[in-house]
């Protein structure tokens, strides 16, 4: 397997191109994104929990019914949520044109938007920008789309890998974006995978909700989760494989893993690029005595604001550390807990061990920090990936609307 460039458009097949809508007020960037894939694809998707959800949630979980799709339309500036009937009208309005346009069904029109929630979409500039946006289409543009979806980002956040599978070449791309209301259960973020995989719907489905749990339900930067989360994956079969199915075991755990590292890879770009963050955190829990306790433990630590203000004041303070995993609700013997910043042990058999404070310095002024935990207590693990809390989370987030 190694690392291509193209994003979504690394995969045969498969088109994007992207617009400046002035979706937002005064804005010159694109914030308007089409992919298209030339045939139509087995396509899966997983989505947000929040109990509000947007208009595009629910017209794309309605699209996906018969695992089915060919395009994908995103915008940025603009959530089109809890905007009531007419929010609802404008998605279903969105696909209806952009399907017109490219001349498929409607139903095979995936819908997402990320922005601010409560307005109403200026669907004028969506509506005139759509037949721009298919006439742009072009292998080239993976990286606009990835650039168009971004709201507070700092980068854009797109991959590509490259794998055999017997003797065909598959390709698997995509693009993500996400910054802050970053929480397990599916992040304030949104990625779009494309594949030339030939796939069935049940392979898909399956891969797509292992690697999601894996990668974008283990991150965290503020505990908050939005209303507009989605990852969506279309696939092909443009590379031609023998179809894989839950059956051909490993052609399906090769799929499975090469989406999995594409999704990691974007998961991990999302913590590190948290709103106002300076380091990505690994927090890897082990010596669980369940799988739930190892999933409490680590979710405990990696949201706590005093852990991760600690990081980025570049405090070793491990009270803190021990405090979460203390409420997390995960079993716990202090005597058997032990707390390590990199290889570094900080806390062991309940109490301090007295590491050299330089040291822990040096280790926490790294840009990328691991804290490691044993719990002593059994063989379950769990691993997530946060950051830092700085000054300017709270300056972006206070100033968010305006």
């Amino acid at each position: 397997m190694k690392i291509v460039e193209g994003g979504v458009c690394a995969p045969k097949g498969f088109l994007a191109a992207a617009v400046c809508a002035q979706i937002k007020k005064n804005n010159k960037k694109n914030d308007l994104a089409l992919i298209f894939s030339e045939a139509p694809a087995i396509a899966a998707g997983v989505f947000t929990t929040n109990k509000i959800k947007a208009s595009c949630v629910k017209i794309s979980k309605e699209h996906l019914k018969n695992n089915i799709a060919q395009a994908i339309i995103v915008n940025s500036g603009n959530a089109n949520c809890c905007t009531g009937a007419q929010g609802f009208k404008d998605a279903k309005q969105t696909a209806q044109i952009v399907a017109r346009a490219l001349s498929i069904q409607p139903g095979k029109v995936l819908v997402s938007s990320t922005g601010v929630i409560g307005k109403l979409m200026p669907m004028a500039n969506v509506i005139n920008n759509i037949p721009k946006l298919v006439e742009n289409l072009n292998i080239k543009n993976g990286a606009d789309v990835a650039v168009a979806m971004l709201t507070t980002d700092k980068v854009k956040k797109e991959v590509a890998v490259r794998f055999k599978l017997g003797n065909n070449t598959v390709n698997i791309g995509a693009a993500a974006k996400g910054s802050g209301m970053i929480c397990p259960n599916m992040a304030t973020m949104l990625c779009f995978v494309t594949t030339d995989a030939d796939i069935e719907a049940k392979a898909l489905n399956s891969a797509l909700k292992y690697c999601a749990e894996k990668s974008f339900n283990s991150i965290t930067v503020d505990g908050d989760t939005s209303t507009n989360d989605m990852v969506l994956i279309l696939a092909n079969g443009a590379s031609g494989n023998k179809k894989i199915t839950i059956n051909t075991k490993s052609d399906f755990e090769k799929f499975r893993s090469a989406l999995l590292e594409v999704m990691v890879y974007l998961a991990k770009m999302i913590a590190k690029d948290g709103e106002g963050a300076t380091k990505l955190v690994e927090v890897s829990v082990k010596g669980a005595k369940t799988d739930k306790d190892a999933k409490l433990a680590v979710q405990a630590v990696s949201n706590s604001s005093l852990v991760k203000t600690a990081i980025y004041g570049q405090d070793a303070n491990w009270g803190r550390i021990a405090a979460a995993l203390g409420r997390s609700g995960a079993a716990l013997i202090e005597d058997k807990l032990v707390i390590s910043l990199d290889n570094e042990k900080i806390f062991s058999k309940g109490a301090p061990t007295g590491a050299d404070e330089a040291v822990l310095k040096d280790i926490l002024s790294k840009d990328e920090i691991k804290i490691n935990i044993n719990l002593g207590l059994g063989k379950a693990s769990a691993t997530m990936w946060t950051c830092d809390l700085s000054e300017e989370y709270i300056r972006i987030n206070a100033k968010y609307r305006t």
